[in-house]
């Protein structure tokens, strides 16, 4: 487990060296007071483990830079190799604009995965042809966060999914789909049409993530119960991690499929392969006993598709 004691710590993702599991999480000091001020002072933190749970804090990764696209904070991302051998980290940009912030998915590239070396500008930002942008009526309407890169299946490019909003009426909540987005190179994107429709009643689709689980495609993703929509928002509604299993992982993907993985005492869910070739899940704890906010990132568990196709977690275990 990782838990830092003047830091609240929480989304997270993961990269492999070969020696070396790399985390970097959101962080945020604790003296700040409120945690839910943590998300408009995060910064990317940086720790490495040999086996997932004993882990060795290394110098923070990435720190807001004044007067850029990460003025305001830096949200969740993903690592990449490249076939040259660089390593390219694409993260969230929260970025003070007036009175309000705008969410840009920017890159990084290090040749250690310590040092790390920002582009000048954001990569990506709403198409309006397919996702939503900001129309006045709240300061966060630009859902473009939390990229997840990976390469083509069959070894054409490079796909982003992210945390996106599509176009639709201003008072429609049920708008989150999979953002999706292509590359050759891993510098220059394109925006593409959403991976999955909207109205399948999420608010929106945090920290997605799509991996090949023992031959499966499948995709992960995280929304707590106050953000879901449509007939899925009933009272006493609990959300948390999500799974939905997809013929590729480039989808499409149908929502209405979806299964809960584990409940809202852990979000932010990262299914992970581990040295001896075995699929987990890590997670970061919302809540203590008490309900405050706990903010540490749990020990791997292991997952399993069950008989009916659906992946598994003994939640009991993550802690």
């Amino acid at each position: 487990m990782l838990q830092l004691a003047g830091e609240w710590v929480w989304d997270f993702w993961l990269a492999d060296d070969g020696e070396d599991f790399h985390l970097f999480f959101l962080t945020a000091p604790k003296s700040l007071g409120d945690p839910d001020r943590r998300h408009f002072h995060a910064s990317a933190g940086h720790a490495v483990s040999g086996d997932l749970r004993s882990w060795t804090r290394l110098p923070n990764a990435l720190e807001p830079i004044p007067d850029s696209a990460t003025d305001a904070a830096i949200w969740t991302g993903s690592v990449v190799r490249s076939d040259e051998g660089a390593w390219h980290l694409f993260y969230t940009g929260l970025a003070h604009r007036g009175t309000g912030f705008v969410q840009r998915i920017c890159r990084a590239t290090s040749d250690d995965l310590v040092r790390w070396r920002p582009d000048d500008e954001p990569i990506l930002a709403p198409d309006p042809r397919w996702y939503d942008v900001l129309r006045g009526r709240d300061t966060t309407g630009e859902d473009c966060r939390d990229p997840w890169v990976f390469q083509d299946p069959q070894g054409d490019g490079w796909h982003m999914i992210y945390t996106a909003r599509a176009a639709g009426p201003a008072d429609v909540r049920d708008l989150g789909v999979v953002g999706h987005a292509t590359s050759t190179d891993l510098v220059s994107w394109q925006a593409a049409p959403p991976l999955s429709p909207p109205g399948a009643g999420f608010e929106h689709l945090e920290v997605p993530q799509v991996e090949v689980v023992d031959g499966r495609p499948v995709l992960v993703f995280s929304c707590l119960g106050g953000r879901l929509a449509g007939p899925r928002r009933t009272p006493g509604a609990v959300g948390g991690v999500w799974t939905v299993s997809a013929d590729a992982e480039t989808g499409p993907f149908d929502l209405s499929r979806v299964h809960a993985l584990t409940d809202e005492r852990l979000y932010s869910g990262r299914l992970v392969r581990q040295r001896d070739g075995q699929w987990a899940l890590l997670a970061f704890s919302t809540g203590g006993p008490d309900g405050t906010f706990v903010g540490a990132i749990t020990d791997p568990v292991p997952v399993h598709w069950s008989a009916d196709g659906v992946l598994r977690v003994d939640t009991d275990r993550l802690t």
